[in-house]
């Protein structure tokens, strides 16, 4: 790579109505190429002042405060769970942006971007186990604890619907012909995605059997709704 090449990717313009918008704007585009990055690490040079057509400014990445900061281990539960996901982002070698939102009961981080399904994985394994790392770092150390959820361009909805259209087809068949169904082996907070889904209905209930990898659940129908031949 050219060092014109090299230094043309440490650079990019923002444009906004304010100057904090037009820097939130180059941020945006600056994270996909490193990830995590914080304003600290970027130097901003303003470009049009904000009139009546907005503000456009030029930042560009300090890259040896970027790689120090990255060495940094974030105080506040939320702010560990970004460092966790943008470190694997980058080392799988993805160009992504990542979000955050936190509420009283969950850590939210959806990540961003093209050609995820290698942070995905087949059945999500991937993302699940990326979610457990974040969660594991976040809350080290710490007694109050929420929900982690990493996400990564919608897979999480899909997936949730795919497992409740799954859930269904078990229920019918299982009462179509009074017998147990078994569903595909799923790790446990997909099992509970499931069993929570059929807890709703009073046709049907929901176990596990087998062992881990190979754990599964099974809908049957409820004592109420099993035939008396």
């Amino acid at each position: 790579m050219s060092d014109d090449v090299r230094h043309a990717d440490l650079v990019a313009e923002g444009t906004g109505a304010s100057l904090g918008e037009a820097k939130w704007a180059a941020m945006k585009e600056l994270e996909p190429r490193f990830p995590g990055i914080t304003a600290e690490c970027v130097r901003f040079e303003v470009v049009e002042e904000p009139d009546g057509d907005g503000a456009r400014v030029r930042a560009e990445v300090d890259e040896d405060a970027w790689r120090d900061a990255a060495e940094v281990i974030p105080e506040e539960p939320a702010e560990r769970v970004r460092a966790i996901v943008a470190r694997i982002v980058h080392a799988v070698g993805l160009r992504a942006t990542i979000d955050i939102e936190e509420n009283e009961d969950e850590i939210r981080a959806t990540v961003n971007g093209d050609e995820l399904g290698l942070l995905i994985g087949k059945h999500g394994a991937t993302i699940d186990a990326v979610q457990h790392l974040a969660f594991r770092a976040a809350y080290r150390g710490r007694q109050t604890r929420k929900q982690v959820t990493i996400d990564a361009a919608g897979y999480r909805d899909r997936r949730e619907a795919a497992l409740h259209r799954m859930a269904d087809r078990a229920a019918a068949e299982a009462l179509r012909y009074e017998r147990a169904v078994e569903l595909e082996p799923m790790r446990a907070p997909e099992r509970k995605i499931v069993h929570t889904y059929l807890s709703e209905r009073s046709d049907v209930e929901t176990h596990s059997e087998g062992d881990e990898p190979d754990r599964r659940l099974v809908v049957s129908p409820a004592q109420a709704f099993r035939g008396e031949g």
